[in-house]
């Protein structure tokens, strides 16, 4: 929609956008936070796992009220407050994440946030009016936080599903390569203990080399696409890891294990031999 390509183009949005951002970074420092409310330990972003409750609660609160019965209102001033309850460990995942997104992505992100933040307003003062016997006000409310939830999903949807976020961009990558094996070059030509970037077919693939073993990981971060052929290496052996220079995220060489985000799932790995000298590739 044309309304949503403006304002993936809003510029006017990055004053604010970039001061928040600053604000989130500079408050959320703990790594080992930062992993957890990523979802490191969870294989995918757990932003959109935490939503669930919150969303579930509103989504069943508004169908009890459409309900007469005394017994049905109370039960949903109970999910309300459920809702509300939960509704903070969602936001600080969701705000961790929208930190680490490109300038296009957190302009529809800010405003998705906004959505949201109204939604809550509107269930907090649902719930205040409930508690005190104001059950039509309530429920006038509690529909329109619903509504205003609904728009921050629609462009939470959009942000996953029409612009990438939070999915692992580097795994498209994988069915680019070719099928059968395919030479990048002798195993003499790889340095030992660093990384070296080679092209298969025309995709750019990490290779490191340990004695006569090889790795090989798809070359661009699956975060946002940096390059991580630019990246540090930190740790040796089995443990060696590679860091991308845009945004931190650090996989694990041997095998492309994620061990530190904003990147929540592993780096996609390429089959390596090592067959009369040369190193070959092919697609998994």
């Amino acid at each position: 929609m044309q309304m949503l390509t403006r304002l993936q183009e809003a510029r006017s949005l990055d004053p604010v956008s970039d001061r928040l951002q600053a604000a989130v970074t500079g408050t959320v420092k703990p790594q080992r936070l930062r992993d957890v409310l990523q979802g490191i330990w969870l294989g995918h972003p757990l932003h959109p796992a935490l939503v669930q409750v919150p969303v579930s609660a509103f989504l069943s609160a508004a169908v009890l009220d459409l309900i007469p019965g005394r017994g049905r209102a109370r039960a949903a001033t109970t999910l309300i407050a459920v809702g509300i309850g939960t509704a903070a460990p969602a936001i600080a995942a969701g705000l961790l994440d929208w930190s680490q997104m490109t300038r296009d992505r957190r302009r529809v992100g800010l405003v998705h946030a906004a959505a949201n933040t109204v939604a809550l307003g509107l269930y907090a003062a649902s719930l205040a009016a409930r508690l005190g016997g104001r059950d039509t006000r309530g429920k006038s409310l509690g529909f329109a936080g619903l509504s205003a939830a609904g728009l921050g999903a629609y462009l939470g949807g959009h942000l996953s599903y029409a612009q990438g976020a939070g999915t692992n961009q580097a795994v498209p990558e994988i069915a680019r390569i070719p099928e059968d094996w395919t030479s990048v070059g002798s195993l003499s030509s790889l340095p030992e203990g660093k990384t070296t970037v080679r092209t298969v077919g025309d995709v750019p693939v990490l290779l490191y080399r340990t004695g006569s073993h090889v790795t090989a990981l798809i070359e661009r971060c699956g975060h946002e696409t940096g390059p991580l052929g630019e990246g540090e290496i930190v740790g040796a052996g089995p443990d060696a890891c590679v860091v991308c220079p845009w945004h931190g995220s650090t996989f694990r060489l041997a095998d492309g294990t994620v061990v530190h985000g904003p990147a929540a799932s592993d780096q996609p790995v390429v089959p390596v031999r090592v067959h009369d000298g040369r190193v070959e590739l092919r697609q998994p």
